[in-house]
């Protein structure tokens, strides 16, 4: 049996793993729960799955969750969600937190040497060098739980003797594939929520539609697998049943493919090295007898273009980047901006905000704190104008 500590576990990817748990009550057993400000619905999980620890990170609410789990050990705040990343009798620290807020639990799971499922792309989008390097120092091992870097990483099990020549992450295109700015420029929330293939978070959701969510998930993507930028390419795939693709030196292609749905790479992540039998619905290729593929169109669709930018420019671009959208995101989500002005927002931010080439921890803190200040300044300006 694993021990699992959950960081976010009243978002997607957190009740999903807790959905495989309860499936597998053999195999797992929670060991803390953490949520942000959805008390209820953490309380509701702590009285089922009763956990050593419960993290709240809003403090007013703290007392609600306090009271009403007697015998369970409740704390606040993000001191505290480093405490459940440390837990002694922790095994896996599944990181589903949303945001840069996971950056310091990370850091705390892998000094106490946890094995990481990281569902928290963020982490490694804003310290990706410093991660992969503490993890590499403390011989910790990250799994990766998004759907596209869970792929490649399965399929180069058993591959570490060769070199990957490219990887091919792959797109749904989202709600608006194939429309123009024209139509962009006037599309809603609603319109942006409504994913055709996965069900997701909201703020990943919106990500998924602007091709954010491809832009992180490439930088991500440079720091598991030690790539190169020209080595990651990304292919609109509507289907998204090949979740990612390697390429090998000799021209050999691996894809790693199945029915869109979470719970497997959760899972996968949560049981690795082995491969646990699962209820899971199975791929059937009749019911998908043709699979199609296309370029990004990084005119229209702007942030995955200014993603690669973030990369090659390196130091605390990235960072930059995640939280500048972060902020937009969550403009967009309160009526604030139009869906094409969180490019332009996170564009000005990259512009005019102070680059550092060799950012240490501090750096990364600071340069987060100073790019949401200026970026929801931008937003508000941009409000006003309307």
């Amino acid at each position: 049996m694993k021990n699992i500590s959950i960081l976010g576990s009243t978002g997607s990817i957190g009740t999903q793993a807790l959905e495989v748990i309860r499936a597998n009550p053999e195999l797992y057993k929670v060991v803390a729960l953490t949520a942000n400000a959805n008390a209820e619905l953490l309380i509701s999980q702590a009285m089922e799955f009763k956990p050593e620890l419960v993290v709240i990170g809003d403090e007013k609410l703290y007392h609600v969750v306090k009271n009403a789990l007697s015998g369970i050990k409740v704390l606040y705040g993000e001191d505290a969600l480093c405490e459940a990343s440390a837990l002694t009798s922790a095994d896996i620290v599944l990181t589903a937190i949303m945001g840069a807020v996971g950056l310091r639990p990370t850091i705390a799971a892998i000094e106490a040497k946890k094995t990481i499922a990281l569902a928290n792309k963020e982490t490694l989008v804003v310290a990706g060098e410093m991660i992969t390097r503490l993890a590499a120092a403390n011989g910790v091992k990250i799994i990766p739980v998004d759907s596209e870097h869970s792929a490649i990483y399965q399929c180069l099990v058993g591959e570490q003797l060769n070199d990957i020549e490219k990887i091919y992450i792959t797109a749904s295109g989202g709600p608006f594939r194939g429309k123009d700015r024209n139509f962009l420029s006037n599309v809603t929330k609603e319109q942006a929520l409504k994913h055709p293939n996965w069900i997701m978070g909201a703020k990943i959701t919106i990500d998924s539609a602007s091709l954010m969510n491809k832009g992180l998930e490439v930088i991500e993507a440079k720091w598991l697998f030690n790539l190169d930028v020209d080595q990651i390419d990304v292919i609109v795939h509507p289907q998204s049943i090949i979740h990612s693709l390697v390429q090998f030196n000799d021209g050999s292609i691996k894809a790693q493919m199945g029915l869109p749905d979470m719970k497997l790479p959760i899972h996968y992540a949560m049981a690795y090295p082995q491969r646990i039998e699962s209820k899971f619905p199975r791929f059937n290729f009749m019911d998908y007898p043709e699979l199609t593929f296309s370029k990004p169109d990084l005119i229209t669709f702007r942030n995955l273009g200014l993603a690669y930018d973030a990369l090659r420019k390196g130091g605390n671009m990235p960072c930059i980047i995640n939280a500048a959208n972060e902020v937009v995101v969550d403009a967009f989500l309160n009526n604030q901006i139009g869906f094409l002005e969180m490019s332009d927002v996170i564009a000005q931010c990259m512009s005019d905000l102070p680059f550092i080439a060799e950012p240490a921890l501090n750096n990364f803190l600071e340069t987060d704190q100073h790019t949401r200040i200026f970026a929801r300044e931008l937003v508000t300006k941009k409000h006003l104008a309307i």
